[in-house]
């Protein structure tokens, strides 16, 4: 690996403004010093490989040399192979990536997992996964408050000296300048309060009959919109920042992901961590309320039940692919805080089977159960039945995986997806039989509230 300090001081958004136009932009924020677990960000762009499902499930990808081709390949074999081609390259005094995967994968890639129904709409043209293969990349440590330009081996000597250059001439560069974003309508929801209702009315049948335990259902709100969504992302990072947000823009839309919630990881040796959040109250701006509410959500027998259903889940997903006996749960119900919401976090961690790879572990637990209810597949069949639209990029992951051998990644919850003219937003929550209709319905506007409003601002 090679390594270029560069400035710790510049702003991550201005440079990643001057390297937009290689394409294919990731940029993962830890939001430091606002998120409690805000370390390390990442910038790159220009991936040497791509690999794509389209929304009706055909797997095809490039390189930076030939157009698109077509396979009837596994995308996680795939994917796996065309890591393995990087070798791993690890030090523990260096950033935590060396090259590596970064993208997405939507709700709907579930589709190639598991038989689901066709009911939900399918409206919106958006992948059902898109990764590339990043030989780049700039990581900053906020711990250490240092800057550094990572570079594979793989990364021809051309490419790397142009990318050298490009970052040195940023300091003196003026802004690209690109339209400015707006909206052009109110923000609107795919279903009525009263069909909310409704639909948790079915919900409440199916856990009385047994089919299921917990749903996590959710409504979507959207608006038409004109101008770049790049000049949406500092406001909305800083009304809601996380340690998961997340920038991803391609030719297909543009992701932006203010979560606060971990997925999968795994390190270098084998451990896997996932966070599973469920409980939520909303947040007060009188100090002794906020805290009332913290303390209700903490003693909540409901909300601590919803957490344990999920738990139990995710021990089951991970014990398919770690160790016999390695799972465990270190933490249960912990209260984690946010500008908008408190939430109850879980922690489950295990032991990765030696003959899995990382990408394995993904396919074996995607969806996260967080997002789907219990029990899994039975719950994504009810989500497919009453949620009117198809999910696409809301509550699905976005990964990283380095030539080293360690993931992360996120649930995209507090997701926006712009493409062709109009922004998405979801918000869902976990159902189970106590759940009083009314109750769900504003934790969802609690939940993407701090996003709806700083977009609502940009109305014109």
């Amino acid at each position: 690996m090679l390594y270029y300090p560069f400035d710790y001081n510049l702003p991550q958004e201005e440079i990643a403004t001057h390297l937009r136009d290689l394409g294919d932009l990731v940029l993962l924020d830890s939001c430091h010093p606002a998120s409690q677990f805000g370390r390390y960000d990442l910038l790159s762009a220009a991936p040497d490989r791509v690999a794509r499902i389209d929304a009706q499930g055909h797997l095809s990808w490039r390189d930076h040399r030939s157009d698109w081709q077509s396979s009837t390949q596994d995308v996680f074999s795939l994917l796996d192979s065309w890591l393995d081609e990087l070798k791993p390259q690890a030090s523990a005094e260096r950033p935590p990536f060396s090259g590596g995967l970064i993208g997405h994968l939507s709700y709907d890639l579930g589709r190639t997992l598991e038989k689901l129904p066709q009911q939900a709409q399918a409206d919106i043209d958006f992948p059902w996964l898109r990764i590339g293969r990043y030989l780049w990349a700039l990581v900053t440590d906020h711990h250490a408050k240092q800057r550094w330009l990572v570079v594979h081996p793989h990364l021809s000597e051309s490419f790397r000296d142009q990318l050298l250059q490009r970052l040195d001439a940023i300091p003196s560069l003026p802004l690209p300048e690109t339209p400015e974003f707006y909206l052009t309508s109110a923000i609107t929801r795919n279903m009525t309060e009263a069909e909310y209702q409704q639909a948790l009315a079915q919900v409440h049948e199916y856990i009385l009959a047994g089919d299921c335990y917990q749903i996590n259902f959710a409504q979507r709100f959207q608006a038409e919109c004109r101008g770049d969504p790049w000049h949406a992302w500092a406001p909305l990072k800083q009304a809601a920042p996380t340690p998961f947000a997340a920038y991803l823009e391609s030719e297909d839309g543009t992701l932006l992901s203010l979560s606060p919630e971990r997925f999968l990881a795994c390190s270098a040796t084998g451990t896997v961590e996932t966070r599973p959040i469920k409980g939520t109250r909303p947040r007060a701006e009188d100090p002794e309320e906020d805290a009332a509410l913290a303390a209700e959500l903490l003693a909540s027998e409901k909300e601590r039940a919803e957490n344990l259903m999920i738990v139990d889940l995710l021990r089951n997903d991970l014990s398919h692919s770690c160790q016999p006996g390695s799972v465990q749960v270190p933490e249960l119900f912990k209260l984690e805080s946010y500008p908008n919401v408190h939430h109850l976090v879980s922690v489950v961690r295990g032991q990765l089977q030696p003959s899995l790879s990382p990408l394995q572990l993904l396919k074996h637990c995607f969806p996260g159960g967080s997002i789907t209810g219990a029990p899994k597949i039975r719950a994504m069949e009810i989500i497919d039945e009453l949620e009117p639209h198809r999910r696409s990029g809301y509550c699905g992951s976005i990964l990283l995986l380095s030539a080293c051998g360690r993931m992360d990644s996120s649930i995209t919850i507090r997701t926006l997806l712009c493409q062709n003219q109009k922004i998405y937003c979801w918000a869902g929550g976990g159902i189970v039989l106590d759940s009083l209709s009314e109750a769900e319905y504003q934790e969802t506007l609690n939940k993407v509230g701090n996003l709806l409003r700083p977009l609502d601002q940009m109305r014109k």
